[in-house]
């Protein structure tokens, strides 16, 4: 071999990074000499590179001290007097190494300036940042990268042919991972355990080459062993457990969408958004946040909503309100914003008693001029609702509202495309809340005139009014 060395030490315990003398036991006394001096990584490193797992490292007590003290001081020592060494009869202290080795640390964004911040000689020793991307483009390049390592992935599970239609399909669910249509998720890992999963349905099937058939039987084992959770929101819908209506009309009660992760599972649920509002001056109440359910950037939503409506119905006049808002059979604790367009819908149908039709559920966060902006999570939430709908059957009337700016976020299962498709189910999009109010309320929200005032049975003159 030639070239500078490059180590990987998987464990950088203070023995495995520094070296260790062993010993041996004679008459119950412990003995040892320079034949029995083992290297460390740094040694095995010295005059190259040694990658470290940072979450590891600085788990190891007192191992990124010792360290940062070899790299200023260059050099490296077998410490055999301190605590790391064994106390015995013969004693050997080998002199100090020179080193000179460049040491790289891998580990996650968060725990890079953590150290930073905690650690003042951390800039000074390590230097050099590379912060890698979520996300690939999607190119021919990137197209032909992954298909070769697919194939070797393949080759090591003995199978030789990969169709188009089961690259396609691989490629499908790095969008998905990606949650974009024109990026590929980097989470390449997860795309290679697929296609080793996907190999064992096709080696079952005595089939010649992987195709789309056996990767969505993969994912679908995937589902059935993770679904557990999800299935069991479903059925206590389904029982009436937990109310949520996808037919009829009611005033002030709303469909939101939410989304829950656990572990590697992420799936969404639909769940109620009340309103009600009453005489006095007391403004918009989020019950979450009274109760401390709601988190800081759950009660920043509500806080925008006010500011909402303020500024679009009450620039000549006090706002008196009395309001409040609550996500319904929630008793854990909420975060996130994307519930803001439906609470905002829900307070508008209670104060001007105009129904919203409880067949749509919606997403969206809001900002204090009335847009509707991005969240996250849109397939799960379009799916989970559309799973409702599916168990109940689908009437044609059905669907969702979503933020205009997630349609490149949309990688959605084949079954809701098809149903979309077939105009079973139905994806609307807005860009402001007024148009989520004309298709939830089928009202006409109304623009304001010259002279500040709104059309007549308009939506907004109904608020304002």
């Amino acid at each position: 071999m030639s070239g500078a060395p490059i180590i990987f030490e998987a464990n950088p315990s203070y023995g495995n990074l520094f070296g260790r003398v062993e010993y041996n036991s004679a008459s119950g006394s412990l003995f040892t000499n320079y034949r029995m001096i083992r290297p460390g990584a740094l040694h095995k490193a010295n005059g190259g590179y040694l990658i470290l797992d940072a979450d590891r490292l600085l788990s190891q007590p007192a191992v990124w001290d010792a360290l940062k003290l070899a790299l200023k001081a260059g050099e490296v020592v077998i410490d055999t007097l301190s605590e790391h060494a064994v106390t015995n009869s013969t004693i050997i202290t080998p002199k100090a190494i020179p080193l000179n080795v460049k040491v790289v640390l891998l580990g996650s964004r968060d725990l890079y300036y953590l150290v930073q911040d905690f650690d003042d000689e951390f800039n000074e020793l390590f230097r050099v940042l590379a912060d890698f991307e979520n996300y690939l483009p999607f190119s021919s390049q990137t197209v032909s990268d992954m298909t070769l390592q697919i194939q070797l992935q393949m080759r090591e599970m003995h199978f030789e042919q990969l169709s188009e239609c089961g690259l396609k399909q691989l490629l499908l669910f790095s969008f998905r991972q990606a949650e974009h249509q024109r990026k590929l998720s980097a989470r390449f890992a997860d795309v290679l355990e697929l296609v080793r999963e996907a190999c064992y349905f096709a080696r079952q099937q005595q089939a010649t080459e992987l195709t789309a058939v056996h990767v969505k039987q993969a994912l679908a084992g995937k589902q059935y062993r993770t679904g557990r959770i999800s299935e069991g929101f479903l059925e206590d819908i389904q029982e009436g457990q937990i109310l949520i209506d996808t037919d009829g009309l009611a005033v002030g009660k709303i469909n939101g969408l939410t989304v829950l992760e656990i572990g590697d599972t992420a799936f969404g649920t639909p769940a109620r958004i009340s309103a009600t509002v009453f005489a006095g001056s007391s403004g918009v109440v989020d019950i979450e946040r009274e109760v401390e359910l709601g988190k800081a950037i759950h009660s920043k939503g509500v806080l925008l909503l006010t500011g909402y409506l303020g500024a679009k119905y009450a620039r000549e006049f006090p706002l008196t309100l009395s309001a409040n808002i609550a996500m319904e059979q929630s008793y854990g604790h909420i975060d996130g914003d994307s519930a803001s367009l439906a609470e905002v819908c829900a307070l508008v149908s209670a104060i001007t008693d105009i129904p919203i039709k409880q067949s749509l559920a919606v997403t969206g966060s809001i900002n204090q001029h009335g847009q509707v902006q991005a969240i996250g999570g849109v397939n799960e939430k379009i799916e989970g609702y559309f799973r409702l709908c599916q168990s109940r059957g689908l009437t044609g009337e059905q669907g969702v509202v979503i933020p205009a700016s997630n349609q490149l976020n949309l990688v959605l299962q084949d079954d809701v495309v098809a149903a979309v498709a077939a105009g079973q189910f139905h994806i609307y999009i807005v860009r402001n809340v007024d148009e989520a109010l004309e298709l939830l309320l089928g009202e006409s929200a109304g623009e304001r005139n010259s002279r500040g005032q709104y059309p007549k049975k308009s939506i907004n003159e109904f608020v304002a009014g």
